[in-house]
This record gives structure tokens, C-alpha cells and sequence, in this order.
């Protein structure tokens, strides 16, 4: 069959899947199950008789789609909200992997970036954070106390306006991804060269290993946020730039609501990291090392796991649901 001809043939029914997973009509789960057997066969004629073609692609992506919203339907019964952070979120971080991939890759190319400008360029540290600042800081090390810019204010006081400030900076990450994810790179270019240059400013200084016990308690979900609020700002630039074969409104509809998920999932973290950094940084000098070390390897292995690897197992299990299906 000719692709004209097969796209002809099948439209309507393409159409009315649209419609479904919009919400414009309502369904129950045997009818969507047969929908979604429908679709993968055509899905499956096309990969035969048309593997390059943009309906292929349409296919794989409208597959995708009607399959995570069986997925919802069939755990209506679940907590929405548990459901959120349990099956859409990651069924969209393993969906859109490779722009986690690249966002971390901007991370650490930045971070180096300006690990390495500090080291060539002394007055580069005050150029970011301002002599004021860098002078205290300094003053602190001298004193042995590198953390001791996280002992000012009240515990709640600190931990109010850090998380403000960083829900706001992971606005920004995500937001100004509508400039065809330029905006997003920006943001994570000023916040990663920040980090690697005051990594670097510690290390001159012989507080490295200080810094690190205390940046670290915090830092793990705060960082690791980052990189996934620009990630959602990659995906919302790509929606715009790279529509593939949508109309490029309702491909930023698509990338828009996807991203926006990823975006809000990490708003805990964020909060978490604020918290941490109010109630507890301002000890790191004082707790005992394996109380540190406990705090910061447990909140990686906890973000770690949510972000990259419980995607890829409710992956797997959700393709062999598909393969029962």
C-alpha cells in the first residue's frame, strides 16, 4: 500500500486517538486497550513499509501517548498525586533520557568551565559573588570556619529565603527554555560557572575538603534539581524549534505539558535542599564526618535512583505490559 494511501485509510482513527488522549472523548479501559492494538499495528506496518517516514514517527509518538494514559486510567483508583511522582514522571524522564543526558553534559562542561577560569584568572571568584563576599569568605577559611556564610540569620529565616531564591532560579531554568532553550542555557551557564569557580576559590585556599562537607549536604538535591529544571527547558525549547511531524502549536502544547510535570517534580527537592541548608549546613563543621557523609550519599542514592534508574525499571515493566497487551 502506498504511504498516500495508507495514511488516508487510517486518519480518522490517528484522529480519534488525539481526541482521546486530549480528553475530548471519554473512553473506558476496554475500549482504549483496543485503540491502542489498532495503533500498534499500524505502527508496526509502518516501521515495515515506511521506517524513515514522519507517520512512522507520529505513530511511535501517539503510541507512547495513548499508553500512558491506559496507564492512568487503570490506577484511578491510586492516590493522584502518588501517581504523579510514581508513573508519569518517570515514564517522562526515561521518554525525554536524552535531554537529561544532555542537560548534565552543559552542567559539567560549565563547571569546568569555571573551575578552569579561576585558575588562570584570580579575580574571577569576585567578579561572580563580589568582593564583599569573597572577602568574608576568606575571613572565614582564616578562621576555620569555610561554612560559616551558612551560620548568619535564623534557621527559618535562612531557610525562607534560600528556598525562594532557588525555586526562583529553577523558574528561570525552565521558563526561558520558551527561547528555543537558549534562555535555559544561559541560566545553567551563570549558575555552574559560579559553582565550579567558588569549588575552585576553596581549593586555592586549602578549604576544599571543608566546603565540600558542608556545600555537599544541600547541594546534592539542589544541584541535581538544577539539572533537571533545565532539562525541562530543553524539552520546552525543542518543542518549539524541532516539532517533527505536529504543527508547531500543538507540538509546544505537547512539550509544554510534559516539561511543566518534569519542572514540578522537582519542587520537594528544592524545598528539601532549602531545609537542609538552613537547619543543618551551618553544623557541617561540627557533626561527625560519618553523619555527613550518611546525609550526603543518602540524599544521592535517593535522587539518583528517582531520576535515572527507577525510570528505566518502570520502563521495562511498562513494555511488557505492552507485550501482553
Amino acid at each position: 500500500m502506498r504511504e498516500v494511501a495508507f495514511i488516508k485509510q487510517n486518519k480518522e482513527k490517528w484522529l480519534e486517538v488525539e481526541r482521546v488522549i486530549d480528553g475530548k472523548i471519554k473512553k473506558n479501559p476496554d475500549e482504549l486497550s483496543s485503540l491502542y492494538i489498532d495503533l500498534i499495528n499500524d505502527l508496526s506496518f509502518a516501521q515495515t513499509y515506511y521506517p524513515k517516514s514522519k507517520v512512522t514517527v507520529f505513530l511511535n509518538h501517539l503510541a507512547s501517548r495513548i499508553f500512558q494514559k491506559i496507564y492512568k486510567t487503570r490506577r484511578l483508583e491510586q492516590n493522584r498525586l502518588m501517581a504523579f511522582f510514581k508513573s508519569e514522571v518517570p515514564l517522562l524522564i526515561y521518554q525525554y533520557r536524552n535531554f537529561l543526558l544532555y542537560s548534565f553534559l552543559f552542567f559539567t562542561l560549565f563547571t569546568i568551565i569555571g573551575f578552569v577560569s579561576s585558575y588562570y584568572d584570580k579575580g574571577f571568584v569576585s567578579m561572580f559573588f563580589g568582593d564583599e563576599y569573597v572577602n568574608k569568605t576568606l575571613e572565614n577559611i582564616k578562621n576555620r570556619n569555610a561554612v560559616g556564610v551558612y551560620q548568619e540569620g535564623s534557621n527559618w529565616g535562612s531557610t525562607i529565603s534560600i528556598v525562594f531564591n532557588n525555586l526562583l532560579v529553577g523558574a528561570k531554568l525552565y521558563i526561558y527554555g520558551v527561547f528555543g532553550g537558549l534562555g535555559t542555557l544561559f541560566v545553567l551557564l551563570q549558575n555552574s560557572i559560579m559553582l565550579g569557580a567558588f569549588q575552585y576559590f576553596f581549593h586555592e585556599h586549602g578549604a576544599l575538603k571543608d566546603s565540600l562537607k558542608g556545600i555537599w549536604l544541600h547541594g546534592v538535591f539542589e544541584i541535581f534539581a538544577m539539572g533537571i529544571e533545565a532539562m525541562a527547558g530543553l524539552i520546552l525549547g525543542a518543542s518549539i524549534l524541532l516539532p517533527k511531524s505536529f504543527s508547531r502549536l500543538n507540538s509546544f502544547k505537547i512539550g509544554f505539558k510534559d516539561s511543566f510535570k518534569i519542572f514540578l517534580s522537582t519542587v520537594p527537592f528544592t524545598i528539601m535542599a532549602g531545609i537542609i541548608e538552613g537547619f543543618v549546613t551551618r553544623y557541617a563543621l561540627k557533626m561527625p564526618i560519618l553523619i555527613n557523609l550518611m546525609i550526603i550519599l543518602g540524599t544521592l542514592s535517593m535522587i539518583v535512583y528517582y531520576y535515572l534508574i527507577y525510570p528505566f525499571i518502570l520502563a521495562k515493566k511498562s513494555n511488557r505490559i505492552k507485550s501482553q497487551t
